[in-house]
């Protein structure tokens, strides 16, 4: 989409799609992008509207120490190779459900 964005495998775990404003954004899970909120709101809050419901979350880059940061990072580094596990497993049971199951012809 024209921003630098951050993967692990093909999945996007941060962007700088916000930079321009003076935030990065981390995809995390709702729940992890609540702790933060309450933990640190001077440096995170949600991305405004659905992607924020679902847990895109705003770092204000000025106002994150290094520490704070490289934390968050491991945070959504870890939740999407998480979610690319799972949708690998989940992947690999589809397969084999659709090759035990043949489709019997009408003749």
């Amino acid at each position: 989409m024209g921003n630098p964005d951050f993967r692990v495998k093909a999945g996007i775990f941060a962007t700088l799609s916000l930079e321009r404003d003076g935030y990065g954004v981390l995809l995390l899970t709702p729940e992890q992008q609540q702790g933060m909120v309450e933990d640190a709101p001077e440096v995170f809050s949600p991305v405004p509207g659905g992607w924020g419901r679902g847990g895109s979350t705003r770092v204000h880059l000025t106002s994150a120490t290094e520490h704070v940061l490289r934390d968050a990072l491991r945070t959504a580094w870890q939740t999407r190779v998480t979610r690319n596990q799972k949708a690998k497993v989940i992947a690999k049971t589809a397969a084999k459900k659709l090759n035990s199951n043949p489709v019997k012809r009408k003749r």
